[in-house]
């Protein structure tokens, strides 16, 4: 029940009755409204300042996983752009090198098509332009590279197919059995001496292995020289093959040897046994790959029956300084 109000007439010494007008009302009503208008107002900001609608939170959550997708795409890009920066490397300084061909000119790369296939996103006013479109730059660059990584191997399959002869000479094979690749002892460069343990250079890699181990021909050719020391120094037993092309091999330290100068031999033919003969301190081969008349690093040579993780297991044996063994 709505309670009545009243005043104090001093004229009539009375309590009249408050008289209500309509407008008093309508007035209280806006004002009532109003207030209720504002808090309502003031409620729903807070509301989706703190809260998210569902939609926002689905979206929120999409964008979430795109980024960590996004992430993901971008490491197994980089990883890509590891491989073809090896498969480059392997080509200009190794597979060109061994076959003896041109470099690949910078010329001959296959320009991208110049599509704008990211045009959608970028007139839509969609967040993360840039890395929208750093992201193709990418893929482009990357696809230019294999796509000219691709041809330069085509190359070199057809060079070799036309120069099989040299195929079956290069020294492309280790001298020693090694299938678990633990006999590698000492790398091309320079390395601790045994003797007088200073840092000289060593020519060559040394293979440990038991005494009795066959040592094999790394290529076709003919047998150039085979001596026989008992001095304690220098190479000791040691066979050269020439195998034409202006390569020759060196087989040093060996103990028994089973060829003769002028003998002709195919790779993996086995030459002789592991020993310790002239300046060793363990039973080993010490091999060596001559190119011109210059001392090369033979593990640029060591890729037939090879996958890409053990050459590179391979790679990073040679590569340790440590002492020789010769």
């Amino acid at each position: 029940m709505a309670r009545i109000k009243y005043y104090y007439d001093t004229e009539t010494c009375k309590f009249e009755r408050v008289k209500v007008k309509s407008t008093d009302v309508m007035i209280n009503m806006l004002g009532f409204f109003s207030v209720v208008m504002i808090m309502g107002i003031a409620i729903l900001l807070v509301f989706n300042f703190y809260f998210d609608t569902p939609e926002e939170a689905r979206l929120k959550k999409e964008n979430k996983e795109l980024k960590t997708h996004h992430a993901y795409l971008t490491q197994n890009l980089g990883e890509v752009k590891g491989v073809l920066n090896v498969l480059q490397s392997r080509d200009d300084n190794i597979y060109r090198k061994i076959y003896e061909a041109e470099p690949l000119q910078s010329a001959s790369k296959v320009a991208s098509k110049k599509v704008d296939r990211y045009r959608y996103i970028m007139e839509k006013g969609l967040g993360n332009k840039k890395l929208v479109r750093d992201f193709h730059h990418k893929i482009d660059e990357i696809t230019k590279e294999a796509v000219n990584q691709n041809q330069s191997f085509n190359s070199l399959v057809s060079y070799a197919r036309s120069n099989l002869d040299m195929l079956e000479a290069i020294p492309a094979i280790r001298p020693v059995p090694d299938p678990d690749l633990n006999t590698l002892a000492s790398g091309f460069g320079m390395r601790i001496n045994p003797f007088h343990k200073g840092r000289t250079m060593h020519e060559g890699i040394d293979f440990a292995a038991p005494r009795g181990t066959p040592v094999f021909a790394t290529g076709r050719g003919i047998v150039k020289a085979v001596k026989s020391s008992k001095v304690q120094a220098g190479y000791g037993n040691y066979v050269d093959i020439d195998h034409g092309f202006g390569y020759i091999t060196k087989f040093a330290h060996m103990g028994k040897i089973l060829v003769k100068e002028g003998q002709e031999v195919n790779r993996g033919d086995t030459i002789g046994y592991v020993g310790s003969s002239g300046g060793s301190i363990a039973p080993h081969v010490h091999y060596e790959v001559i190119k011109d008349g210059k001392k090369i690093d033979p593990i640029q040579f060591m890729l037939l029956g090879m996958d890409d993780k053990s050459y590179e297991k391979l790679l990073n044996q040679s590569r340790q300084e440590n002492q020789s063994l010769d």
